[in-house]
Formats: C-alpha cells, sequence, structure tokens
C-alpha cells in the first residue's frame, strides 16, 4: 500500500486522524496545487486543481494540526463531486 492510499483510507475513515500535511500530500497527488494570491492568506488555504480549475477553500487547524470531522466530509464531498474518490 502506498503512502497516498494510506493517507486515503485515513480521509475516507471517519474515525481515523488526518493532519493538515497529510491533506496536502492527497491534494497534491490529485492534481491540485496551493494558491497564494489575493485574499488568501494566513490560515485561510484555497486549493486549485489545474485540470479543471476546481477550487477547495478551507482553514489551515489550529493550533493543533488535526482536521475536524467536517473538514474532512467537506473535502470528501468536493473529491466525490469531482469523481477523484
Amino acid at each position: 500500500m502506498s503512502q497516498f492510499d494510506k493517507f486515503l483510507s485515513k480521509l475516507l475513515n471517519a474515525d481515523a486522524v488526518l493532519t493538515f500535511i497529510e491533506l496536502e500530500y492527497i491534494l497534491s497527488k490529485l492534481g491540485y496545487s496551493e494558491k497564494k494570491k489575493g485574499k488568501i492568506s494566513g490560515s485561510r488555504k484555497a486549493y486549485i486543481n489545474n485540470k479543471s480549475n476546481h477550487i477547495i477553500l478551507l482553514h489551515r487547524p489550529h493550533p493543533r494540526n488535526e482536521l475536524k470531522k467536517y473538514v474532512k466530509q467537506y473535502i470528501i464531498d468536493e473529491l466525490k463531486k469531482m469523481g477523484l474518490v
């Protein structure tokens, strides 16, 4: 099982803890890159898919690095909408 597969299974498992760094790895492997222009700064992050121009907006968790369950569900919903999971 590759690192991508491990992180993806953590994303899809509601009880597993997924860190923001692991999420960034998943998004990069799926063709998303961080947008660093405009009003996106600090803990606000935007990731854009280079092929479809689909944007995922979220806040970097702090002070802890683990994603909340509702954020994981949002990411899953967005990736399913695009047919990536």
